[in-house]
């Protein structure tokens, strides 16, 4: 037997005259979940977009910090709540799991094996992301379908069976230079390291700069195949 939530969500499907939503559909989400509707932040250019979309709606904002972000990260994070006049919960890796992790593996075990690697991010990301998405209905993104190949065919509205939610990309058609014009034309605060080649930006020891002609995801965990560079976050269904 379906939940009442699934059942929502195909019914949003259902009444759909188009797959794809504006970013007018973010009222219509806040209005039918009132107090139960959350976006998910990194600060990147893309979720600034989203951050400026929500300014005035009531969807509440998080983000995770893992203890491991890049020091622009968190002044951007800063500049962020200033900007947007908004609270944005923190949520964080548990204490004693992530203890065990690296006094068992040692501080940059990530680096050893994907296992390794994947094990760290569940702990400092997934984890964190599950406690997060409790008690709301619906997880707003800041994904596009540019940031790798397995996103091209993505709905923009989908049914997140992991965490039995609803799951919306408002900008997941939106091209790389549609990003940056909106950032620049609304003055929008964002992450420096973005004028420096870097763009997606993670944690620090597994994020770096991409070179001329390399992929998106090419500045993250780069020592790996290509094929396994997911985190767990975000898992298409």
């Amino acid at each position: 037997m379906e939940n009442a939530l699934k059942i929502e969500f195909n019914n949003l499907i259902e009444n759909a005259t188009t797959g794809v939503f504006n970013a007018d559909f973010l009222h219509v989400l806040a209005e039918k979940f009132p107090g139960e509707v959350i976006f998910s932040t990194s600060f990147s250019y893309e979720d600034q977009v989203v951050n400026h979309l929500i300014k005035n709606i009531n969807i509440d904002v998080f983000t995770l910090d893992t203890g491991r972000l890049f020091e622009q990260t968190y002044e951007t994070w800063t500049s962020s709540r200033a900007f947007f006049k908004k609270n944005i919960k923190a949520y964080y890796p548990d204490p004693e799991a992530l203890q065990k992790f690296v006094s068992e593996n040692g501080p940059d075990s990530f680096y050893q094996s994907v296992e390794n690697r994947k094990a760290c991010c569940d702990i400092r990301k997934v984890q964190p992301l599950k406690k997060a998405l409790q008690g709301y209905k619906v997880w707003i993104t800041g994904l596009r379908s540019q940031h790798s190949a397995g996103r091209k065919e993505m709905p923009q509205l989908e049914w997140d069976s992991d965490h039995q939610i609803i799951k919306f990309h408002p900008i997941l058609h939106w091209t790389t230079e549609q990003v940056a014009d909106y950032v620049k034309t609304h003055h929008l605060p964002y992450n420096h390291l973005h004028k420096k080649g870097f763009v997606s930006i993670g944690c620090e020891p597994c994020t770096r700069a991409i070179k001329e002609g390399e992929d998106f995801r090419a500045g993250r965990w780069w020592w790996e195949d290509a094929d396994k560079k997911e985190c767990g976050l975000h898992v298409h269904q």
